[in-house]
């Protein structure tokens, strides 16, 4: 059974861990991370996830998961994007856009800027079933099209924002990010 540590909303350790699946107590949350990873031409990658996933199975996604007890955030990113892609990177690859607080998790959201052959990709199956490079526009369009995973509105600004910050990429160009 996967256990997680438990934080207040600021991030602070409760000094207390929670099984995966059990509830949270008010003001409990635990560390999630995504990774956003670009290449050189501004293209994003992307994730089809399994269609054995009991979450959002064959729904494209970022790489993402939630960080195990004794996992600090930079490790959790590293050990997801090595577990589901294939992709071994030295903790400087991942450069932190921020964090975010969402519901009962503390978001920390990293990019990475490397260029990676889809074929020099090793998917683990049981969670990824396709992988992708897309551009901005064609990443709105599946998000329009309910084919990507919608995180919200504030999400995909605080991340156009610090891919715009962090690496001169205009992820959406300037204009609504989501229409309903």
């Amino acid at each position: 059974m996967e256990k997680w540590d438990l934080y207040d909303r600021e991030g602070r350790p409760l000094g207390r861990t929670i099984n995966r699946g059990a509830r949270f107590r008010s003001g409990e949350h635990h560390l999630v991370t995504h990774v956003w990873v670009v290449n050189s031409a501004g293209r994003m990658l992307i994730q089809r996830r399994s269609a054995k996933r009991r979450m959002m199975p064959n729904i494209w996604a970022i790489t993402s998961g939630s960080a195990v007890a004794g996992e600090d955030s930079v490790t959790a990113a590293r050990r997801e994007l090595a577990e589901e892609l294939g992709i071994h990177l030295p903790s400087e690859a991942f450069v932190s856009l921020g964090r975010l607080v969402r519901r009962n998790s503390l978001c920390d959201v990293y990019l990475v800027k490397r260029d990676i052959a889809v074929p020099d990709m090793k998917l683990q199956k049981e969670e990824v079933s396709q992988v992708r490079w897309v551009t901005g526009e064609q990443l709105l369009g599946m998000v329009n099209e309910r084919r990507f995973h919608h995180y919200g509105d504030p999400y995909f600004r605080f991340v156009a924002e610090g891919l715009r910050r962090e690496a001169g990429i205009a992820l959406f160009g300037e204009d609504v990010l989501y229409a309903d």
